[in-house]
């Protein structure tokens, strides 16, 4: 079982999630999500449980418990979707939509476009 697990404090590392699941049950893997450019956690880990049952008596116990200060929320990782259209990357441009100048902003004129063309 893949379970999700938000709400981390930052100074929370692999080792740590590892051994708090580790009292439910054997744990296949344990991995805090850090930001690629600044290597620090955000706050979110996953955590592999060969068996389904340890997996989900842990997210039923420790769902909304305090670990290191902060509240945790545990469920079921959900697979990761992808987004056809963009291929997984976010753009960071204009996608289109809003209203285009022509030709430096002219729209009354016939310049081959915009808004006042008959």
């Amino acid at each position: 079982m893949n379970i999700y697990i938000s709400g981390l404090s930052y100074s929370i590392n692999d080792t740590d999630l590892n051994e708090l699941f580790t009292e439910y049950g054997e744990v296949s893997s344990a991995r805090v999500i850090n930001d690629r450019e600044t290597g620090r956690s955000r706050g979110f880990g996953f955590v592999e449980m060969p068996n389904d049952e340890d997996g989900q008596k842990a997210i039923d116990e420790l769902n909304g418990a305090e670990y290191d200060s902060k509240v945790i929320s545990v469920s079921v990782a959900r697979p990761k979707t992808e987004h056809p259209s963009s291929g997984g990357n976010r753009s960071r441009g204009n996608n289109g939509g809003g209203f285009r100048r022509n030709n430096g902003g002219n729209f009354g004129r016939n310049n081959g476009g915009g808004f006042g063309r008959y």
